[in-house]
């Protein structure tokens, strides 16, 4: 359960720390994302439409539904930018579906075990990565603050919401706004966090069983329900925990976006 970091951590917060192995599998996963959705683009066709082209077309529409009913103007770059938030968190959280033994038994096999001593594979469950998206998309509602209501109009937002315009009440209207930014941000990042690290530590835990195999036959039989029985039952579930995690923080995204088009 440790990263492959550049050095390691000495206190809460370092930013000098550089979890290697979530920029690598969140790169993977982008790159995965551009072309897949760039292949769909490419590959399609006016007539009747093969089983990829289906797929990506009812995804496309799903995403355009939210975000017209979220956007209440231009959707040129944020349906899009839902869309690739959508498929791009959810291949990353689809990650956790590979059994926890064989990126190490893989990077065994090649040689690399001192290179990389320690490697988790799922960037979603690393808080650095999900508090990274996170960031982003703090800065997408900044910049379409500025960009719906100007410089102005978004300063006198943050001044008079909620409580009023009157001077005394600046201070206290600007600390609430701050908070709402900063909590909101954070939760988005700290949601998907929890939800995927607490996936990938139940199936640790489920592979754990599988050790009570070699011991007698009742720590046997406890060993397959739990680590074959338990696994697989888990596992279906979390496929829908990955493709949820993934809608809830494309719908955050969205939201969140679109209270920025919105004036209090």
């Amino acid at each position: 359960m440790q990263n492959l970091s550049t050095h390691a951590q000495t206190s809460i917060f370092d930013i000098h720390v550089w979890n290697l192995d979530t920029l690598f599998w969140s790169i993977v996963c982008g790159v995965v994302t551009v072309i897949v959705l760039g292949l769909a683009a490419r590959k399609a066709t006016p007539g009747v439409p093969g089983r990829f082209q289906c797929a990506v077309e009812m995804l496309v529409e799903m995403v355009e539904d939210q975000s017209k009913s979220m956007i209440h103007g231009s959707r040129r770059f944020i349906a899009p930018l839902a869309l690739t938030v959508f498929v791009w968190v959810a291949l990353m959280n689809s990650l956790d579906i590979i059994p926890v033994d064989l990126p190490p038994r893989i990077i065994g096999w090649l040689g690399f075990e001192h290179a990389l001593p320690h490697h988790r594979i799922v960037p979603t469950a690393d808080l650095n990565g999900t508090l990274g998206i996170a960031l982003g998309v703090f800065a997408l509602m900044i910049y379409y603050n500025f960009k719906i209501k100007g410089a102005g109009g978004f300063v006198h937002e943050l001044l008079s919401a909620p409580f009023g315009a009157h001077p005394l009440l600046w201070i206290p209207n600007l600390a609430l706004n701050i908070i709402e930014f900063v909590a909101k941000t954070v939760s988005l990042g700290m949601r998907l966090f929890g939800n995927m690290y607490a996936g990938e530590l139940l199936f640790l835990l489920i592979a754990l069983l599988g050790s009570m195999w070699r011991f007698g036959a009742d720590a046997s039989l406890l060993g397959f329900i739990g680590h074959v029985i338990a696994g697989t039952v888990w596992a279906i579930f979390h496929i829908l925990i990955v493709l949820l995690q993934a809608f809830i923080f494309m719908m955050l995204t969205l939201v969140y976006i679109g209270q920025a088009h919105d004036a209090h």
